[in-house]
């Protein structure tokens, strides 16, 4: 029952996070973890959970998408779909060793970039230029990251499309939703397949999630911008001691 109880509360408020702000992460791979899965399974797991949200995302900037050269997206969209499904195969061959002994840093770089987010975005737009070949490269690398450990995906999408010389923030957040739900989609049935998801957990939190984003929607209008970015940032500084602690312990 204290597991349910845990698993629950995780995905309710990672949907207010996702909602709001973003850092939905930070809760539902400790949670996992802390319930008895596996590492290496529970981020798997944390994947399916907050992948309602990425449809929920994709589907609110659809005139934003739309808005995009058809080409072009197909041609972004492959390269995510590549680069998501080499993470996630990264993710399979990691032992669970191996992947606790990076989570800690992954929490902790996820966690500065959330927090230093406005400040990487603004100085990425200064350097800001047009698309160039390389800019699939980059794209791809982030993929994989994202495609390995979801934390801070977004935030490090925004960036890039901000080197790319892109400056208009409602066609990036319709561009990054339909990206990172392109991303979790392969990223989930990569895993599925694999068996390494634990479906009554991630149902549950699922649910949650979804009513849990509902529920953000009010707040984000009530609570303070700076407040909410040092709250989500004290989690994730929280949770990177926490597994930092578990190592070396």
């Amino acid at each position: 029952m204290l597991d349910l109880i845990v698993l629950a509360a995780a995905g309710f408020f990672a949907g207010v996070l996702n909602t709001i702000a973003g850092g939905g992460t930070f809760l539902t791979l400790p949670a996992l973890v802390f319930t008895g899965i596996p590492p290496v399974a529970a981020n798997a797991t944390s994947a399916v959970a907050v992948f309602p949200g990425y449809l929920s995302g994709a589907i609110g900037f659809r005139k934003e998408l739309q808005s995009f050269d058809r080409p072009a997206l197909i041609r972004l969209t492959l390269i995510t779909l590549a680069g998501g499904l080499v993470g996630s195969l990264l993710l399979l061959v990691s032992s669970d060793k191996a992947f606790s002994a990076i989570v800690p840093f992954l929490l902790l770089a996820a966690t500065l970039v959330f927090l230093f987010g406005d400040r990487i975005r603004n100085w990425a737009a200064r350097q800001g230029q047009a698309v160039k070949p390389q800019g699939a490269i980059g794209l791809f690398l982030v993929c994989v990251y994202g495609g390995y450990f979801n934390g801070g995906l977004g935030i490090v999408l925004l960036a890039l499309f901000a080197l790319w010389g892109m400056n208009h923030i409602h066609q990036m957040n319709g561009l990054k939703n339909g990206l990172s739900f392109a991303l979790a989609a392969i990223s989930v049935g990569t895993f599925a397949i694999a068996g390494l998801v634990e479906w009554p957990q991630a149902i549950l939190m699922m649910i949650a999630s979804t009513i849990g984003g509902y529920a953000g929607a009010p707040l984000a209008r009530r609570i303070p911008a700076p407040v909410l970015r040092g709250l989500i940032a004290c989690i994730g500084f929280g949770m990177s001691a926490i597994f930092f602690w578990r190592l070396i312990s």
